[in-house]
């Protein structure tokens, strides 16, 4: 599990401010250079809400770093057909992600302190601002390796891992192409919109003319947790979301079930990686609030208020789907609980999605429900097993699935000289 640092940076209004006050500022040096950072909280004024996350470590930060409040998930087309211009953004995107999460600007000049006449290398809406537990995750895509035509850009079609492959199609998909797949993906998770929103506008800057903006998605309010110590959210159903979901604290169910190992397919720079599968789940929220209470609870299987398992009385109590009601199952066989759950699923995945709202639609219902972030070992063995799983799920008929991508995000970067994918590009 990627540990949490205190960031270093301090905003030049606060560093005026504390010296003003006959306090002593310091300033944290940049990767190159001693660059003025971003505002940082007293640890007791904003604890883990407003921290620093490690950038560095065996496993990407955003994974099983416990789940924060906002989600900026932005899928890439890869423009340039240069190898090195690739290489070279991917660098560039390192050293801007190394200092964005460590609550510095994105360039050791700044949003301000550059000459007049330049663009500046940071975009300055967040200035003032802590690094509000920051982590940005990179993922490659199936077409990075290989187009839909069978065109190998970039020398890596011998490097595809045999898992990274596109999703199969499901019964009920509704899939948007326009805003489905991409060659890279980047997942920027903090607790500050507006933290997540400046670290993907920077790093779409630093990739004109090699990359562009396919696809992206706001998210709020996380739908599962990723850790012990965080309390089960409520989606947009208003029932709890991911009770058994894995935890970082498990050790064992990550290398088992979400883990990249070292005899998998691409082991030599995938190991310590993970693959990504995004959904985009629109909840018909409109049906949804004209059900009744008793058909809610029994197309998810738990009751709204406490979240138990139906038939049992608290949340974390193990479903029992021996147990009964009169004459009927207290956890319906149709139910989301009954077949999402391992025992009948077979697998488990790591899930980490948001609620999102993105307006309404021309007839004046709201164009909202889930994006479904997941994490696994394997996709075939992951998602797209619990997806067939659930063909059957009674709550099918509340949602429709309007985006698809899947990526492989390589394992975490180490040390000052490594960069994202260097293990794929040079290996």
């Amino acid at each position: 599990m990627t540990g949490a640092t205190p960031p270093t940076g301090l905003s030049r209004r606060r560093l005026f401010g504390l010296a003003g006050a006959g306090t002593a500022g310091v300033l944290a040096a940049g990767a190159a250079g001693g660059a003025i950072g971003r505002a940082t909280a007293p640890a007791d004024a904003g604890g883990a809400a407003t921290t620093a996350v490690a950038f560095t470590g065996r496993h990407q930060a955003g994974i099983v770093t416990p789940a924060q409040d906002r989600l900026h998930f932005v899928a890439f087309d890869v423009t340039t057909g240069s190898r090195d211009e690739l290489i070279g953004m991917l660098k560039a995107w390192t050293a801007a992600a190394r200092r964005m999460t460590a609550g510095l600007d994105a360039g050791p000049v700044g949003a301000v302190d550059g000459g007049p006449y330049a663009p500046p290398d940071d975009t300055g809406e967040a200035i003032g601002l802590p690094a509000a537990g920051l982590t940005l995750t990179i993922g490659f895509g199936p077409t990075l390796f290989t187009t839909a035509e069978g065109v190998d850009r970039f020398g890596l079609a011998g490097r595809r891992p045999e898992p990274l492959a596109e999703l199969p199609a499901f019964p009920g998909d509704q899939l948007d192409p326009a805003i489905s797949g991409g060659d890279l993906c980047i997942q920027a998770c903090a607790n500050d919109p507006q933290v997540a929103v400046h670290a993907v506008r920077n790093l779409v800057r630093l990739g004109a003319g090699v990359v562009g903006v396919r696809w992206s998605q706001l998210g709020f309010g996380r739908t599962s947790s990723t850790s012990t110590g965080q309390a089960t959210p409520r989606n947009l159903f208003g029932f709890k979301d991911g009770t058994d979901n894995l935890k970082a604290e498990n050790g064992a169910a990550l290398d088992r079930f979400v883990w990249v190992g070292d005899g998998d397919s691409a082991a030599d720079w995938l190991a310590g990686g993970s693959y990504l599968v995004t959904r985009r789940i629109r909840m018909l929220i409109e049906p949804w609030d004209t059900s009744t209470l008793a058909e809610q609870e029994r197309t998810i299987g738990r009751a709204k208020g406490s979240g138990a398992p139906l038939g049992q009385h608290a949340e974390f109590d193990p479903v029992d789907f021996a147990s009964r009601t009169g004459d009927r199952p207290a956890v319906p066989p149709t139910s989301h609980v009954f077949l999402a759950h391992p025992n009948h699923a077979g697998t488990a995945i790591l899930r980490r999605g948001f609620s999102f709202v993105d307006g309404s639609d021309g007839l004046g219902r709201l164009d909202a429900g889930l994006f479904f972030v997941a994490f696994q070992r394997d996709p075939a063995t992951g998602f797209v097993q619990v997806q067939r799983n659930l063909r059957h799920d009674a709550m099918n008929e509340y949602i429709r699935h309007t985006s698809s991508a899947v990526f492989a995000c390589p394992p975490g970067v180490r040390g000052t000289a490594d960069w994202w994918g260097r293990a794929l590009f040079e290996g």
